[in-house]
């Protein structure tokens, strides 16, 4: 009852459908000096072992696909020694675009939602996770942002062409999450069209999808330089 007195019928909730996650960390890691950044320790475990425990850790996963280059199948299942949600290690296509392919195929015939995952992000939490993925089971695509904190200048040539109003932008993260058939549809359709995408919401938006934005998290960094690391060793003392 409200405060109109009228009894009003409980909002229904959407039963929440089996979601796979495919973590992508397949790179050549080339901005790291040499170091390579799945494997790298961050306090006594792998990078990659602390990305996929979080997916082991939320009951709104149901598998996990770990995807990688071919030389570190090895190490990578090893790392993931005793998380049983991880169906399958496999190998990386030449880009991101052919390795979330590769994943997605791997995932059972049962997964209606796909959940993406840079490898080389290892704090999204499992509350992020879970957030994100009830957001697409409502709306088919969701993705987890933050605002961004610095102006941002559109640059051409060198020279500044335009400064985009800081209010409108949101620097987006991974997790990414789809509706299974709608994700595959899309990289099918940006590699038809030889469309260069930088992350997956980019192929989602090519259908003319809209992606519904969630709260992101500022420790979720996705580790990139050998600084990145050292910020990583940081972000997890504080964590700790």
């Amino acid at each position: 009852m409200d405060i109109t007195g009228i009894t009003r019928p409980a909002r229904k909730l959407l039963k929440l459908k089996r979601c796979g996650a495919v973590i992508v960390a397949a790179g050549n890691a080339s901005r790291m000096g040499g170091i390579d950044k799945i494997m790298a320790d961050l306090g006594g475990k792998p990078v990659i072992a602390r990305t996929v425990a979080a997916f082991q850790e939320c009951d709104a996963i149901s598998e996990i696909v770990v995807v990688t280059r071919e030389d570190l199948i090895p190490a990578v299942t090893a790392a993931c020694q005793g998380m049983d949600k991880v169906t399958a290690v496999v190998t990386g296509g030449k880009d991101r675009a052919e390795s979330v392919n590769n994943g997605l195929n791997a995932l059972s015939d049962k997964v209606k939602l796909a959940a993406i995952q840079d490898g080389a992000r290892p704090f999204a939490t499992w509350q992020l996770i879970d957030r994100v993925v009830r957001a697409a089971n409502t709306y088919s695509a969701a993705a987890p942002a933050i605002p961004v904190k610095d102006t941002i200048k559109v640059v051409a040539g060198g020279v500044v062409s335009n400064t985009p109003d800081r209010k409108t932008l949101q620097a987006v993260q991974t997790p990414q999450v789809f509706d299974y058939d709608l994700l595959r549809a899309a990289l099918k359709k940006a590699r038809e069209d030889g469309a260069a995408i930088t992350d997956d919401c980019s192929a989602v938006e090519r259908m003319g999808m809209s992606v519904k934005i969630v709260e992101g998290d500022e420790r979720n960094i996705k580790i990139t330089t050998p600084m990145d690391l050292k910020i990583a060793s940081l972000i997890l003392e504080d964590m700790a």
